[in-house]
Order: structure tokens, then C-alpha cells, then sequence
């Protein structure tokens, strides 16, 4: 199926739910799903983000932005701590992250009288190690983007031909991704990890990450970004920005960026993160 026909499916099975609700993070795949809940459903159509300390202020403001820019109400829930089984981050947070933030939002759903709430898993994501995916089945939310078999290039094609700022944004993962399991979760250890990516990216890093361990930083950028990295005057602008941050050593992994690098330890590597 090409992918003019895949959108027409997905919007078509948007469009018989009469109203729904959006899971929205402000990445590619919920940025997309809320311009085809816009167009599907019209006033019916309300995205929401849930804002914790998981959550950067970059994500939430990408959020905002292409809420106004589709036209889709947008809710903000507003979760200032991080739940206890989620902040002692088990092999198993991600699932249990998705069963609290999901529920928040499908009580938020019915409580509007919305017919159901929409995430944007793709068909890529189904070979990965998502438990998160576990929760979204148990509780019932769709996937309509997946189910019209939708892959991530094409969701970022037919993005870019609908002039959606997120086209070419690159992978993302929650904060909480950045730490090992077992590891405590807490906002200013999170708040850092934020900082520290943010100054990466003003120097022009796109796929990078900060891999906290044990109070040192292990950075992560793209294979084909690390030769900017062999400057003494990067390398030495970014020891001393991390270590201000509070990160006692700083390293570079070599290998480069790796999706779901941290989940070696579990013999799984595949998730985002």
C-alpha cells in the first residue's frame, strides 16, 4: 500500500471513532497523529501532553507549537513528581510510566466524553522492546497510525508534505531512558541530563544523549557527528560545561549513538532511548 493510501485508512479509522483524544508527546509520530486528528475530527480532536519532570522543556514547547499550528485543543496535565514505582526505575518503568501517564489522559478522555485516546506507534516499533506497548493494550488505546501499517519514513514524509515542523525531528526518548535501571529517578538528576543535551544541541549535535552513571556523563552522538567532537576546543567546552553541571567525569562513547543503548544489561536493545 503506498502511502497515500495508508493516511487515507488511518484518517478514516480517526474519523469513525467521532472523537478522540491524542496522546501527545510533540515528537514525529503524535505530532503527525494530532494533524489527522484535527483534520478527521475537527473540534471533536484534543491532544494532551502530560508534563512531568520526565518530560524536557524542548518536547513541551514542540508540543505547544504544533498544537497551534494544526489547529487541535490542547490539554496540559501537570505532574510535578515522579511516581515512587517509576522514580526506583525497575527494568519494567516503561511500563509502568505508560500504565500512569495513559491513565491520566483516558480519564481526562472520558471525562470529556471522548470515544477513545490515540497514540502514535508505527509498524517500526513493533519489532522493538517496548513494554510501554503492554500498557497501551491492557488499557485500550489505539494505534491507528500502526494499524494502517505505517512505517516511521513514511510518517515523516507525509509530515514534511503537510509542513509539520517535527518532519525531520530527530528519535527521542523520555529522560528517564538516560539512566540505568536500578538507578534512582529524581527531577534534579533529570533537570541536568536536560541542560547537558541542550548544550550539546546549541553546538550542533542533533541525535545526541547524556547517559548518566554513577554521577559521570557518558555522551552519545551520532556515528557521523563524532568527528566534530575531535576539537580540543569542543572537547574542552563540554568537560567543563557537564562538569558545572554536576557530572564528576565526562566521556565519549565511541561507538556513537545506539537506540536503547542501556538495555544491554537486559539483553535487549532495541527501544528507543
Amino acid at each position: 500500500m503506498d502511502i497515500d493510501k495508508k493516511e487515507a485508512a488511518a484518517l478514516s479509522a480517526i474519523a469513525g471513532y467521532g472523537s478522540a483524544a491524542v496522546a501527545f508527546s510533540g515528537g514525529v509520530d503524535s505530532s503527525y497523529l494530532c494533524a489527522l486528528a484535527a483534520e478527521a475530527l475537527g473540534p471533536e480532536a484534543l491532544a494532551i501532553t502530560v508534563d512531568s519532570p520526565l518530560l524536557p522543556r524542548s518536547e513541551l514547547e514542540d508540543a505547544r507549537r504544533v498544537a497551534g499550528l494544526v489547529g487541535v485543543e490542547h490539554l496540559i496535565i501537570r505532574e510535578g513528581t515522579i511516581d515512587e514505582a517509576v522514580a526506583a526505575n525497575p527494568p519494567d518503568r516503561c511500563y509502568l510510566c505508560k500504565r500512569i501517564k495513559m491513565g491520566a489522559m483516558l480519564r481526562v478522555a472520558e471525562g470529556r466524553g471522548l470515544a477513545a485516546l490515540l497514540e502514535g506507534s508505527n509498524i517500526d516499533d513493533l519489532a522493538d522492546y517496548r513494554p510501554g506497548r503492554v500498557a497501551n493494550e491492557e488499557l485500550g488505546v489505539r494505534s491507528p497510525l500502526a494499524d494502517a501499517g505505517m512505517t516511521k519514513d513514511d510518517i515523516r514524509e507525509l509530515s514534511r508534505r503537510r509542513g509539520l515542523c517535527t518532519w525531520d525531528k530527530p528519535a527521542f526518548a523520555c529522560l528517564a531512558s538516560r539512566v540505568p535501571y536500578g538507578d534512582r529517578l529524581d527531577a534534579p538528576l533529570l533537570a541536568r541530563i536536560e541542560a547537558a543535551e541542550d548544550y550539546l544541541r546549541g553546538l550542533g549535535f542533533r541525535q545526541c544523549r547524556v547517559r548518566s552513571h554513577d554521577g559521570n556523563a557518558r555522551i552519545e552522538v551520532a556515528p557521523d557527528e563524532r568527528r566534530k567532537f575531535f576539537d580540543e576546543a569542543t572537547m574542552d567546552g563540554v568537560s567543563g560545561r557537564l562538569k558545572r553541571l554536576g557530572f564528576t567525569f565526562v566521556s565519549l562513547e565511541l561507538e556513537g549513538y545506539s537506540m536503547g543503548s542501556l538495555n544491554r544489561a537486559l539483553g535487549t536493545e532495541r527501544t528507543e532511548s
